[in-house]
């Protein structure tokens, strides 16, 4: 018996079919608890050091105890600075081994990790400890930091199972685990899966019936092929690069001012749709006004427009702040960006001092810094004053190419001026020193631009500006770049990355499930070109992309987090697409690609409550007419007061660089699909069109949960919601009709009964309430 969940709330209608269970459990690093054959440093180790030692034994040698580091061989094999005669570390020899010593006393004088330390090692840790020290104490160079190889494909005994190389490495660990994967998902949650993941919308009815009716071998690649030609894969990727590179509509802070960086969004749907290569695509963001290009107008003012990305920032607009500490601000935001969102870790810990975990000094942060400290940019953006007093300089100006012969992807709608923050150096190198504890007014000593000798040395022949930075992100011998990305798009079809933390890759994130694979996945990215387009359909034509949902009570007692891939991943879509299927399902979306960000309904006060009191958002002017009806993605941000239903379905209000969105159920988000004008006014939508058609009511009901759904319903979920519908005609009255029809301003045909199109409206608003109308399963 199968029972579908109204969405967020325990109302429950048995409807037929198989049992789905939900669960929302923390994950914790995956540590077996018996002793391998061979302790690996990386894989065992390592995580135990750097979540009970490295806080005193680490890299941060500000607060280093007692002179030792653990977390390299030199220190931990050396002499103890305290005690001559002891080593921390003796290869081979636990009971001579100051560290083993010390984690085994039962003096809590001696016992490390301290007592105070609230830490406390297992007995399985410790053993792992002395089997590591008994086979010599080899250390290894963290596994994100050594450039990935491509590793041979694994052996499996189910060998008619995998569809590409992926599969072998999945397979390969489950039957490691004594897992079996699922079978295939049915053709109809399998498409609408694939639709959702690819274009972020449901299939049409026209492309469900030819794939339903498509026996061919080639059919589901067929469907693959066309959806990554649709323009709306474009803007499905583009939502978590917009999450990435902090896009918004306003500048933030307190006074949280109108900004035109839409522009800027639409180039990203244009590179992806284009398929731009990865590495381009990045070097155009972080330096296309450094390529030497100016001759060609056409490529230059492209690439000038790509590097919005790095003043996406938030500006201040108050005239009481001091300019150069909200300067430093910016160029400290750019520096966080580069390392979370390219490199997958964690600069921002060395902004004040030392890394504690990682091998980061503060010195190796103001060296990055000071790539990014050049640009011609002041603190403050003044809505008065010369131009020189605006932080949003510099600037490009689009004329009216431009978006005709130049820029023809910007949806440019009106004669507007239309300006776009960018990025542009000043002609002489600007000072950069460290700042002591961070502060903006405390400088050390003087830095030259570098990079982290860790990660990979700058090549000398690099310029040394934000294109030799981009040069050495996309050297392929750069061990993170093409892992941390492959990551992330991973972590967009799966749920979670093969790597769970996609932004920390370092000593304190979480070990990859998969690691092969993830290094197989990296180096063939770059051997292709750093194909993305590739790399998607590598993915979404696997096996392991294509199994069931369905849970065994046995998977999901052996691996609750789904972490081998023996089911396909069960979880709400994002807040943009939550809109998106609503607007697409009834008819009323408006496909229309860029332009200017739109103000949909949103509560009366919420602006008004929250602003100042000046500026084009002190007050939420509403849109009409089609804006009313455009793509979630094209909902103007304000930081300070992000859209609401966006927000209570978790989605960014783009302070800062976020590469994961949390994943949160709350009754709000029920409240939200029972009640949201957008929600009700698309049910009102659907249910005239249907109202209509010359069919049975059981034929309307039918297409309407295909359209919103994607799959046909059975014979007993007909059943319930034609009972519904009975029930519902009997008790709505005429002025009861009217009142539930008046929400939201598109027209309602003169020519239908009101009281059936209530009656209607309600059993329409039910579907879009079934938890699958918003899960991908």
């Amino acid at each position: 018996m199968r029972k579908i969940f109204f969405f967020g709330i325990g109302i429950s209608a048995v409807i037929g079919g198989y049992l789905l269970s939900c669960t929302n459990s923390s994950t914790t690093r995956a540590t077996q608890e018996h002793i391998p054959d061979r302790v690996s440093y990386n894989f065992d180790i390592r995580p135990i050091l750097s979540d009970k030692c490295l806080t005193c034994h680490g890299p941060d040698a500000n607060k280093r105890q007692a002179g030792l580091r653990l977390d390299d061989p030199e220190s931990a094999f050396q002499a103890l600075k305290e005690h001559p005669s002891a080593h921390a570390i003796v290869a081979g020899e636990p009971q001579l081994s100051e560290v083993f010593l010390r984690i085994t006393t039962k003096d809590t004088a001696k016992l490390m990790p301290p007592p105070a330390s609230n830490l406390k090692l297992s007995s399985h840790e410790i053993a792992l400890i002395e089997k590591w020290i008994k086979q010599g104490a080899k250390y290894e160079k963290h596994w994100a930091f050594v450039a990935p190889k491509k590793p041979a494909l694994p052996e499996v005994k189910k060998e008619d199972w995998p569809k590409n190389e992926i599969d072998y490495f999945i397979l390969h660990k489950q039957e490691q685990k004594g897992f079996s994967p699922n079978e295939e998902a049915d053709k109809e949650r399998l498409l609408k899966r694939l639709s959702l993941d690819l274009v972020g919308l449901p299939p049409t009815l026209k492309m469900m019936d030819s794939f339903l009716a498509d026996k061919s071998p080639k059919a589901y690649e067929k469907a693959v092929d066309e959806l990554l030609k649709n323009p709306a894969y474009g803007e499905k990727m583009a939502v978590y690069w917009l999450d990435l590179a902090r896009y918004a509509d306003s500048h933030g802070y307190q006074d949280d001012g109108y900004r035109t960086q839409w522009p800027w969004r639409d180039w990203v749907i244009h590179a992806l749709n284009t398929n731009m290569p990865y590495d381009q695509f990045v070097t155009w963001q972080l330096a296309g006004d450094l390529l030497p290009n100016r001759d060609n107008e056409a490529l230059y003012k492209q690439q000038l427009l790509a590097t919005g990305f790095n003043r996406n920032h938030k500006i201040t607009e108050e005239g009481g702040v001091i300019p150069e500490e909200y300067r430093i601000g910016y160029v400290t935001d750019r520096n966080d960006l580069f390392g979370k969102a390219f490199l997958g870790m964690t600069l921002e810990c060395a902004h004040c001092h030392d890394h504690k975990y990682d091998p980061f000094s503060q010195k190796e942060y103001y060296q990055l810094f000071a790539f990014f400290n050049n640009v011609k940019e002041v603190g403050i953006e003044s809505v008065i004053g010369g131009p020189e007093t605006y932080a949003k300089k510099p600037l490009m100006e689009i004329s009216n190419d431009d978006v005709k012969n130049i820029l023809t992807f910007i949806n440019k709608p009106d004669t507007n001026r239309l300006i776009v923050s960018v990025m542009s150096d000043l002609d002489t190198m600007r000072k950069t020193h460290i700042l002591r504890r961070g502060a903006y007014d405390a400088p050390g000593d003087e830095v030259q631009p570098n990079t982290p000798n860790f990660i990979l040395p700058f090549n000398k022949s690099y310029p040394k500006n934000r294109l030799g930075l981009a040069k050495w992100l996309v050297d392929k011998q750069n061990p993170l770049t093409a892992r941390v990305f492959v990551n992330q798009v991973w972590q967009e079809f799966f749920g979670k990355g093969i790597v769970k933390t996609s932004g920390d890759f370092g000593m304190q994130g979480e070990l990859p499930s998969h690691p092969e694979l993830l290094d197989w996945l990296a180096v063939d990215f770059m051997e292709h070109g750093w194909n993305i387009k590739r790399l998607v359909k590598q993915m979404v034509m696997s096996a392991t992309y294509r199994q069931s949902a369905v849970v065994t009570p046995e998977k999901l007692a052996t691996d609750p987090d789904n972490i081998f891939l023996a089911r396909a991943p069960r979880y709400r879509i994002h807040a943009e697409f939550v809109r998106d299927v609503v607007l697409s399902s009834s008819g009323l979306l408006v496909p229309k690609i860029g332009g200017p960000s739109v103000k949909p309904y949103q509560p009366a006060g919420l602006w008004e409550g929250a602003t100042s009191g000046r500026g084009l958002l002190s007050m939420y002017v509403q849109d009409h007419g089609e804006s009313l009806y455009r793509r979630g993605m094209y909902t103007l941000i304000k930081r300070t007061v992000p859209p609401p239903a966006m927000s209570i379905f978790d989605a960014s209000n783009r302070d800062l660089c976020e590469v994961k969105r949390l994943k949160t159920n709350t009754p709000l988000q029920a409240l939200v699909m029972m009640n949201d004008p957008t929600v009700l006014e698309a049910s009102r939508v659907l249910a005239a069109k249907l109202l209509q058609e010359k069919s049975s009511t059981q034929d309307k009901i039918t297409k309407a949960f295909r359209l919103i759904v994607s799959r046909k319903p059975s014979e007993k979920e007909v059943s319930i919601l034609a009972a519904y519908y009975d029930k519902e005609l009997k008790k709505i009255t005429k002025p009861s009709a009217e009142k539930l029809l008046a929400v939201g301003e598109y027209p309602i045909p003169a020519q239908v009964d009101k009281t059936q199109l209530a009656a209607l409206m309600r059993i329409v608003n039910t579907i879009y309430n079934l938890e699958e109308t918003i899960t991908k399963s």
